[in-house]
């Protein structure tokens, strides 16, 4: 048993970790919002996007929509643990932020690492699917999004159309279309005619580029969020020893 006078001193220790932690959870918690609400935005307004990719990549809205309901459960669970005082809880809160800090941390190497593969199969899959294109399943329907969206029209650039056999029957895809009431059939069937009429930008050229020129700024931002978890991690484990070694009990 540790020493009144100990306990008092070691008290205002405690009390400002707890401060720290609770702050903390609530900022943690707040991430998990975030994450829930645009795992929500991506399921509703970007299903068309991920209907060109892989099954497997159509699962990306429902990856978000449970980590961010993990995170806020487990955010609300550290401030419940923190209020308490209870060692064991601030341990399993820590050995939580440390699978999350780990799967971050591998999801961001992966991605930098795997960056031109993954541009690659994103390019294979938009090729495809403009080559493909019938104006009537659910992946032509993606490209007529897209192109819409995005003010670009094909792959590489409104040309690419002119190998599809869609271009042979209507010509390119009104959706390249710069004004819709000026399109007509005949001058989307002329690759001549429709340079002045259609977006020339090819679609897949802006994403990369643009997501090429963000780069940095998505790296530094991912490994950023994962890193914090180190603080969230620290401050558990010293509020758990404290209380252990002090057998300190809220009141």
């Amino acid at each position: 048993m540790s020493p009144p006078s100990r306990r008092l001193q070691t008290k205002p220790v405690i009390t400002c970790l707890k401060t720290f932690l609770i702050s903390y959870s609530l900022i943690f918690w707040c991430t998990g919002v975030i994450l829930l609400a645009v795992g929500v935005w991506g399921k509703v307004s970007l299903e068309a996007y991920l209907a060109l990719a892989s099954d497997e990549s159509t699962n990306a809205p429902y990856v978000l929509i449970g980590t961010g309901a993990t995170i806020v459960i487990f955010g609300l669970f550290g401030c419940f643990a923190t209020c308490r005082g209870s060692p064991w809880m601030l341990k399993l809160y820590a050995m939580f932020l440390t699978l999350v800090f780990l799967a971050e941390l591998v999801a961001g190497v992966s991605g930098f690492i795997f960056r031109h593969e993954i541009k690659a199969k994103l390019g294979v899959a938009y090729k495809n699917a403009v080559k493909n294109y019938n104006s009537t399943d659910s992946v032509s329907a993606a490209v007529d999004v897209i192109q819409r969206t995005l003010h670009c029209c094909g792959v590489e650039n409104y040309t690419d159309w002119n190998s599809t056999d869609y271009f042979k029957d209507k010509g390119i895809p009104v959706s390249c279309c710069l004004d819709n009431s000026k399109c007509s059939p005949e001058s989307l069937k002329d690759m001549s005619l429709a340079e002045k009429e259609v977006y020339t930008t090819g679609c897949f050229t802006l994403v990369t580029t643009v997501m090429e020129s963000n780069l940095g700024i998505i790296a530094g931002i991912s490994f950023g969020i994962a890193f914090f978890q180190l603080i969230g991690i620290f401050l558990s484990c010293c509020l758990s020893r404290y209380i252990t070694n002090n057998q300190y009990e809220m009141v």
